[in-house]
């Protein structure tokens, strides 16, 4: 009896050990199963602009602590909606990264309500020697020529984003070999600066000055300099001028010219009057005498 209670106790401890070894195994060492999240990403690279159809997105499992913000989980939340930043390969896809699900297609939904797309033409000189890549922030600067007191150049726009160089949507694309030699820079403007862009197009030169894309300073007065910058003498002396002309008077006042200038009027010559042209002689006339015998007659012909 007392050889049975002790197989029994025995027994008992060894079932105990056994549960204890498991629970302290599923704690310690064997590796946890944790949920997972189903998301979309894409299955090749997007560029900006491109429509997300069904081929270019599939499903893929995250862990909770990767779940990207605002990732799209719904097959329906992507399709038709267009990609307004560049997407690599296999990476998940968010909401912010699409255009609205009712924008337009293609480039126009990635410009923002109540902006407008513009196109001004670059050159090596004007462009930052194509330095001037699609999601650069430039500013806009205008000449307008003329002479020594009529020329200037002033800044009209500031923090303008580049959308696209030519046909360049991205950084690092290949350019199209279709693509006119002259190219364009296209930015994304208010309406307000849409048409001051275009008037400056047509009055004049524009430039494009490249800006860190760090810096949203816009603390530029956007008065306009001219020649004065760049000879102080004739700075001064204009002024001198201005001053002395409310002073004095009209310029067009010999009198008044030579106090400003210390430079002696110049003395017109009157014209000489033409004498008037002599009457041309009439054109000689051709005369034919006619004999009749006895008879003498003379034809005149004009």
């Amino acid at each position: 009896m007392d050889r049975n209670r002790i197989l029994i106790l025995f027994g008992a401890a060894w079932v105990s050990a056994a549960i204890l070894t498991w629970f302290l195994y599923n704690a310690t060492v064997k590796p946890k199963q944790e949920a997972r999240t189903t998301i979309y990403a894409s299955t090749r690279d997007l560029i900006t602009g491109t429509v997300v159809k069904k081929a270019d997105i599939k499903k893929i499992q995250v862990l909770p602590r990767d779940l990207p913000k605002g990732a799209v989980l719904a097959e329906k939340d992507a399709l038709d909606r267009v990609a307004l930043f560049p997407v690599a390969a296999n990476a998940p896809l968010v909401g912010s990264g699409l255009s609205p699900q009712t924008g337009a297609e293609g480039m126009s939904a990635t410009i923002e309500p109540g902006y407008r797309a513009v196109s001004v033409t670059i050159s090596d000189v004007s462009g930052v020697a194509g330095l001037i890549q699609p999601g650069a922030h430039v500013d806009v600067l205008f000449t307008r020529p003329g002479t020594m007191t009529e020329a200037l150049t002033s800044t009209i726009l500031q923090n303008a984003r580049v959308l696209a160089v030519g046909r360049q949507t991205q950084a690092g694309q290949i350019p199209d070999p279709k693509a006119t030699k002259m190219p364009v820079a296209t930015l994304i403007v208010t309406p307000e600066d849409a048409q001051k862009l275009e008037l400056a197009k047509n009055q004049g030169k524009i430039s494009l000055s490249l800006r860190n894309p760090l810096d949203q300073t816009s603390n530029l007065t956007g008065k306009p300099v001219n020649t004065d910058v760049l000879d102080p003498a004739m700075r001064v002396k204009l002024a001198q001028m201005a001053r002395l002309r409310d002073a004095k008077g009209d310029l067009n006042d010999p009198k008044v010219w030579q106090e400003l200038t210390g430079e002696k009027p110049k003395v017109v010559e009157k014209e000489k009057p033409v004498p008037p042209l002599k009457p041309l002689p009439p054109p000689p006339r051709a005369v034919i005498e006619v004999f009749h015998g006895d008879k003498h007659v003379q034809q005149v012909f004009k």
